[in-house]
């Protein structure tokens, strides 16, 4: 059974961008919400405790990037404006920030499980706007979640391994950190590449437990 039965490639385009711009923005809002929970006011002082996507949207990282990558068949790679905080502030120490650091992917997964629902036990298997629609939150969303939750700096993973890790590794992973940009493009270009089947399957199997199909 098949839910996405979309054949203009306008209309996918479209339905991506609302579902990339809606996604993001619901996930960079939960960061800055537990952060301030959690005692952090630095996102909030920046106006990031909202869901508008203006305050969060990057046009390259969060909406190109990652429909080009889509078009190309792709798992999609995209990132928003990482929301700032504090660490220091953060109450718990370590354990606070991987908190910070995994709401956003979790967002994500709930955000995915709920589409999913949706399209098991409202909408069934019938084409149309609607359940290509909830179709393709399923599959943004899970990306989203396998994507942000790999434990590589800078990704949100990379926070709740942080947490755990022995000093050696929390060593390395500042040090990733510092590098900025070439480290990521490190993780593109190599461990992402290598990693690629493996996401992929877990992509797949997720949204077969979610939907109980393929997409």
């Amino acid at each position: 059974m098949q839910y996405i039965s979309i054949n203009d490639e306008t209309v996918f385009i479209v339905l991506l961008f609302i579902a990339l711009v809606l996604s993001a923005s619901i996930h960079e809002a939960t960061h800055a919400y537990v952060s301030n929970w959690l005692g952090d006011d630095t996102a909030r002082l920046q106006g990031r405790l909202t869901i508008n996507p203006f305050a969060h949207i990057d046009p390259l990282t969060t909406l190109a990037l990652p429909i080009m990558m889509a078009i190309l068949g792709l798992p999609p790679l995209a990132a928003a404006k990482p929301v700032p905080f504090n660490p220091h502030k953060v109450r718990h120490d370590e354990y606070g920030v991987a908190l910070v650091g995994v709401s956003g992917p979790l967002t994500n997964l709930v955000l995915a499980i709920i589409s999913g629902l949706w399209l098991r036990f409202f909408i069934g298997s019938s084409a149309g706007i609607i359940t290509d629609f909830f179709a393709v939150m399923v599959a943004i969303n899970v990306m989203l979640f396998v994507f942000n939750m790999i434990p590589f700096p800078p990704l949100d993973g990379s926070r709740l391994l942080f947490a755990f890790a022995p000093d050696w590794l929390r060593n390395v992973m500042r040090s990733i950190e510092r590098a900025g940009i070439a480290g990521f493009l490190i993780f593109f270009l190599i461990v992402y590449q290598f990693l690629l089947p493996v996401i992929v399957n877990i992509i797949d199997r997720l949204i077969q437990m979610i939907v109980g199909t393929t997409l």
